[in-house]
């Protein structure tokens, strides 16, 4: 569920540290800058190494850290990005600092292969977690003690989170800002770094593309048609015939294209346009469950509790604010 606190302190700057261990990707390394960065969201975002200086990323080319373990270890928020060393043993002064922050309160994520650093220090024992689906085997044999997920793209525990590979990390910062600022704020970010701007967690991580090319007007325009009609009735079958599609062929190749069955994105889709109205209006609850194509407000509160953790209610007051 969401965190209001993160959304009403104004008082000062949520610090975001993230920790590049040798021949790191470099591009997983800027996702957090990416989504984090803009002045209007109020965070501080931290290159950490264990020291301050160079480091080598995995293309042989260096990236300097301006800070070192240090401010790690105060940080708010801590992301750990793979690195190419993680089948080998992780720098104790890096697992220490890990072990540090989270005593310390911090929430800590991981992006990719990056998960290995968390559950070597023990962050993910008892946990639930993912990563990369190639290496998810692996994870599973080295640290019997974690519930590896192999099928999805990221996975909340709370006060720790992970990932899966390279492009999903987009998926998890863009979620973790959802928890602290609101699904306007991750949407309009979203929009601009030209992201999806909602992929639950649950989506599978590796999905298999149909072998023909799409065709002019195929499910892609079907789903910008379905997300102008949120306030209908609509169907499964609605969208099948949007698409010119039988309801199991549509199914099938809707499922193979976004990892997600068409009536589990349609719900998440009204969810998240009823957590954007509910920050950014002041439309009554009711008729924001209207609006979504949530039926009934006990409805609209049933499916929004289902997804959210909290009520509609409940989720306004926290963020309405921001």
């Amino acid at each position: 569920m969401q965190h209001p606190q993160s959304c009403t302190d104004s008082s000062r700057l949520h610090r975001i540290a993230v920790l590049a261990l040798e021949h790191m990707l470099p591009m997983e390394v800027g996702m957090p800058f990416l989504v984090f960065g803009a002045p209007q969201l109020r965070y501080e975002v931290l290159l950490c190494g264990r020291t301050p200086g160079p480091i080598e990323t995995d293309h042989g080319w260096p990236i300097l850290a301006p800070h070192g373990l240090d401010a790690l270890v105060t940080a708010d928020t801590v992301i750990v990005p793979a690195f190419r060393g993680f089948l080998d043993d992780v720098p104790d002064d890096a697992l220490a600092a890990l072990r540090l922050a989270h005593r310390n309160g911090a929430r800590i994520a991981s992006i990719c292969t990056g998960a290995f650093a968390l559950a070597a220090a023990g962050l993910l024992d008892g946990r639930r977690a993912t990563t990369h689906w190639q290496y998810t085997d692996e994870l599973a044999r080295r640290h019997p003690t974690v519930e590896v997920d192999p099928g999805v793209l990221y996975v909340d525990a709370g006060d720790v989170v992970t990932s899966a590979g390279v492009a999903s990390g987009i998926d998890l910062c863009l979620h973790l800002l959802r928890r602290d600022r609101g699904a306007a704020a991750a949407n309009k970010i979203a929009s601009g770094i030209v992201a999806a701007p909602y992929r639950e967690g649950g989506q599978a991580q590796f999905i298999r593309r149909p072998s023909a090319p799409p065709r002019p007007g195929g499910l892609g325009a079907t789903q910008d048609w379905a997300l102008r009609r949120l306030d209908q009735p609509l169907t499964v079958t609605d969208l099948a015939d949007h698409a010119r599609l039988p309801l199991r062929t549509f199914e099938r190749r809707f499922t193979a294209e976004t990892g997600s069955t068409p009536i589990r994105w349609l719900n998440a889709a009204r969810i998240d346009r009823a957590r954007e109205l509910l920050e950014t209006t002041d439309v009554s609850i009711e008729h924001v469950g209207r609006l979504c194509g949530l039926g009934t407000p006990a409805n609209f509160r049933q499916h929004f509790r289902r997804a959210t953790g909290t009520t509609p209610r409940e989720y306004r007051r926290a963020f309405a604010a921001a």
